[in-house]
Parts: C-alpha cells; structure tokens; sequence
C-alpha cells in the first residue's frame, strides 16, 4: 500500500499524478494473486515473469493482470500429450496444494481422462504439512504406476526428493513442469538416484546478449577484489594467493543461462517502457512530450497493444487473457562424462505451430528412470491375448481389467479366409474399374465414348470404384465411423449426386435422354421410407437401336 501511494500520501496526488505505473513481479502464482487481488482497484497493470497459474487468466478478476510466461492451461495439456506420446496409461498424480498445483492438476486431470490415461491416484501436500506428505509417500510406495505426474514448485519437488531418498524409492519415472524440472536447488546427492531420467517442460532457454558479462564481472567485483589488480598488486591489503584457484574460473559463465526466467523479466521491463514510450508520444528525433500525465489505467491499455520484437529475436506481445504465447523446451535429466547432472533439451512444444507440429520428441536422446535406456512400461493390466476378452475390474479405472477366455465361436485365433477374399476382389474390383477409366480417357475422341457422354461416364466409374473399396471398411473391428457414416454417407452422396444430374439432364435432347430413367422410388423397410436409386438406360438410343439391346439390365 505504501507503494501505491508514494512516500508521503498527499505528494503526487493532488496533481493527479500516479506514484507507480506498473509493478514486476511476482514470481510465484499465489503471491501473484494476492497482489493482482490489491492493486486490481487501483487498475495498476502487474507484469509477472513466472506465475503461470490458469487461474490468473480470469479477466474478470485479474483486468490489469500480464505475464511474460504462458498460462499453464498449456503446459497441463502437454504432459497429458507426453505421457499419451509413450503408451503410459496408468499414472499417479502429484501437486502442491496450491492456486498453482490444484489449478494445474485439474486441466491434467480433465485432458487425461480424454485422451484415454487413468490416473492410479491424485495427492497434494503443502510444504508446511509434513504429515500430508508422508501420507503421499505411503500412497506412492502402495501404487503399481511406474510413472508419476508432478505438478510442484521446487520447494515441496525438494521435501518430496528428500523422503524418496530416505526411504529409499527408485525407478519411478517423473514427469514435471517448469516449476521444478530445471531447479539446481534439486541437485543433492543422491538425487539422481530418485530424479535421473526425469522428463518435462521448462520455459525455453534464451540468451541475453550482454547479461553474462554484466553478472559475471558484478560479482567478481563484489566477492573477489583481486580481479581488479591493475600494476603493483602490494597497494592492495587483501592476499591475493587465497584466490588464485578461483581465478581461473573468472571467464567461465556457462551456468548464466540456465536463469531461465532472466529473458521474461527482460522481456516484461520493455513490455513496459514501449508502453510508456507510446503514451509518451515520444519520437526519434523530437523526444518524448514533457508534462503529460500518466495513470495506471493508460498502461494497462497500451501494455495490451504493444507488439515488438527483443534483441533475441522473440516477438513480444500479450494475448486476450494477458499472457504470451506457450513455448516450452522438453528436458531430459542426465549425467555428462563428469558426472554432473545436467538438463538435456530432447524436444520441444510450441502452441503457436499448426496442431501437427507443436509437439516435437528426440526419443533416441532421452534416459529414462534410474539412468537406464529402455522406456520403462506403467499399465494396470496388459493386453488380453487372442481368444480371450476383457473383463472390467469393480469399482476400478477402465484401464484395469480381466482377461478371460471367450466363448465358442465367439472369435478366431486364426487369420480369416473370408477378409482376404473380402480384399482381393475388392481391390480387384477397383483396379479394374480404375484399367476401364483409361481405357476411355485414351479412346477419348472415339465416336462411341463421345456418343456416351464421356464426363458421366468417367462419374460412374469413379462412383463405381468407391462401391468397390466400400468395402474394406468391413475389414478389422467394426466402428461407428466404418458400420453408420462411411457406408450411408456414401449412398447418401450418391443419392445427391443422382438427383442433381437428373434435374439438370432433365432439358437434354432425345439422343440424351438418360435423365428421365434416373428415379428416386419409395422402399419401405421397417416403417421408413428410404431412397432407392434406379439407374438404367444410360446409353443413347443410336446405339441401343443397332445392337437390339432393350434397356433392360
């Protein structure tokens, strides 16, 4: 609140001038909402650079809310997809009690039930409740699921690290979010013990030109005066000998990158000052306008327009809830040749692709639980062999089932002749029908496919092919899709096609006079009244009349 008003409450104020246009921060969602929740009256637009709660995309609540990190709406889709990506059906669930954990959870939990993956168990713990996680470690060590999803921050991904080391609970194949996959607060011995192979999604890593070089030399200056020697090192009181190991290391700036969430808060600085540049009017050559009063409420609409791209090359700009769009690198814990654990990039998910393309895994790249190089296997029941059915278990998920053996002549353990005669003279029947097409495309200018009508000849053989390959939708196991929308699709298209080249042939001259024998004649079956396309005489009567065919077929 004293951030609001300015050092003393009365200054600024009175001259309509706001003491503060805009607030960084905070990094975790459920800070984020409490301030969103105070300074939303004020209309102050607050830009976060992590809280990446769904929740704070509510609008309504959050008006001046932005953030420079995509919603996790995203990200809880994408471990569904991943977990769907490696033939995972059986999982457990695991997030902090939390705006940040249980929002996420949800969205998981709602996507997996869609694409087919159940879920063993769902649990929660905060960091303050010790009891709630080892109740979460026993439900853990009682569970089949070899993969478990960790929706956490890297405070309680820390608590639950520490347990499983303990006790002692390996080969379990976690997958995380950005809150915790690429924390180095997680690196502790032993830890790849519980964590190795490790897959999630982190927010991409981006390097700012110039931020090693300010970070670096700052804390050298700061910690270790003797980087500064320049001439006689005896005008310093300081024993330069106790850094000289340390010194060798002055140029090395390999971890800078790894702050991975550096480009978002630069990214949300100049959010804000091409903001202000805009409402500043301000200009190249002629400057900003001087003496223009700035509100809150003016930021919180330019920041909704602004759209520029940052020294990386990344396009900045926010979308309708205040957030950007989702790109996450897929990372792989792992150990280089020295041992160190690193985070390896083994794909990536991008939103803004077309839904082909989002998804992208280098499988040959990844380790997968305990350091070892087999896809670990996480199914409640395994599929149920020839001659025998599934048997669902009571009072358990879909994906837990019996395997019991069929009935007789229930089904075959054997290939069936009658799918392979099915195929053969179907595709026999295409072929054909295709061999007839090309007969009449090369005699095309023959008087006799000219008297024809050579363009509904071609329409009946193509029709003609499709009646054919119909029926291998009849091959394998019956589905809605081949059994009531391929088939009566098929005749129904038919069927509009007939009527629209009977109405329009209706005019033809007598030589053409197919159209009037193109009828639609009522069939009942079962009380319905069904179309039956009739087709006969479709050749012109020149030709019928030389070779005393009578029309009938």
């Amino acid at each position: 609140m004293a951030l609001m008003n300015g050092p003393e409450l009365t200054v600024d104020r009175c001259n309509g001038q706001s003491p503060i246009h805009a607030i960084i921060g905070e990094t975790e969602s459920s800070a984020t909402v409490i301030l969103s929740r105070t300074t939303g009256p004020f209309t102050i637009p607050v830009i976060s650079p992590s809280a990446s709660c769904e929740c704070l995309s509510n609008k309504k609540d959050y008006p001046s809310f932005f953030r420079t990190i995509a919603s996790d709406y995203h990200q809880s889709r994408a471990l569904a997809y991943i977990v769907k990506h490696f033939g995972w059906s059986w999982v457990g669930a695991v997030n902090t009690d939390n705006d940040y954990g249980n929002n996420g959870m949800t969205i998981f939990l709602n996507t997996a039930q869609e694409e087919g993956i159940c879920v063993e168990y769902s649990v929660k713990f905060y960091r303050t409740e010790p009891d709630k996680l080892q109740k979460v470690i026993e439900t853990i060590k009682k569970s089949t699921a070899k993969v478990i999803v960790a929706f956490l921050t890297s405070s309680e991904m820390y608590n639950l690290l520490e347990q499983l080391s303990i006790q002692n609970i390996t080969g379990l194949q976690m997958i995380g979010v950005e809150g915790w996959i690429t924390a180095k607060s997680l690196i502790i011995p032993n830890s790849f013990h519980v964590l190795g192979g490790s897959l999630g999604f982190a927010v991409r890593k981006i390097d700012i030109e110039g931020f090693a070089d300010y970070v670096i030399k700052a804390f050298w200056e700061t910690v270790f005066p003797c980087s500064q020697i320049e001439g006689n090192s005896s005008q310093y009181p300081v024993n330069c000998n106790i850094y000289q190991d340390l010194l060798l290391l002055k140029n090395y700036n390999e971890d800078v990158p790894e702050q991975r969430y550096s480009s978002n808060v630069y990214k949300a600085v100049y959010a804000v000052a091409h903001s202000l540049h805009n409402l500043l009017m301000c200009k190249k050559q002629a400057g900003c306008e001087k003496g223009l009063k700035i509100q809150p409420q003016q930021v919180v609409e330019a920041l909704k327009k602004v759209n520029f791209t940052v020294k990386m090359g990344d396009c900045v700009w926010f979308d309708s809830t205040g957030a950007t769009v989702a790109q996450y690198e897929v990372v792989n814990w792992q150990k280089d040749s020295n041992g160190s654990i690193q985070f390896k990039a083994v794909g990536y998910y991008d939103a803004s692709l077309p839904p082909d393309q989002r998804f992208v895994l280098n499988t040959e790249n990844i380790i997968w639980a305990g350091g070892q190089t087999e896809k670990p296997r996480s199914v409640c029941s395994e599929s149920c062999p020839p001659g025998t059915r599934k048997a669902a278990q009571k009072g358990r998920p879909v994906c837990c089932y019996d395997c019991i053996p069929c009935a007789e002549g229930e089904i075959s353990n054997e290939t069936e002749v009658m799918g392979i005669v099915l195929v053969f003279f179907s595709l026999f029947g295409a072929g054909l029908t295709m061999l007839m097409a090309i007969l009449f495309y090369s005699k095309k200018d023959t008087p006799i496919v000219k008297a024809n009508n050579s363009e509904l000849s071609f329409l009946l053989l193509f029709s003609l092919a499709l009646c054919f390959l119909c029926s291998l939708t009849f091959i394998g196991r019956p589905t809605e899709w081949s059994c009531f929308w391929a088939v009566l699709g098929y005749i129904g298209l038919l069927a509009v096609l007939c009527f629209i080249l009977a109405f329009l042939a209706r005019k033809l001259p007598d030589n053409f006079n197919e159209a009037k024998f193109i009828t639609f004649t009522p069939a009942t079956a079962r009380g319905d009244v069904q179309p039956t396309v009739t087709w006969a005489n479709i050749i012109p009567r020149q030709l019928y009349r030389t070779t005393g065919w009578n029309g009938s077929l």
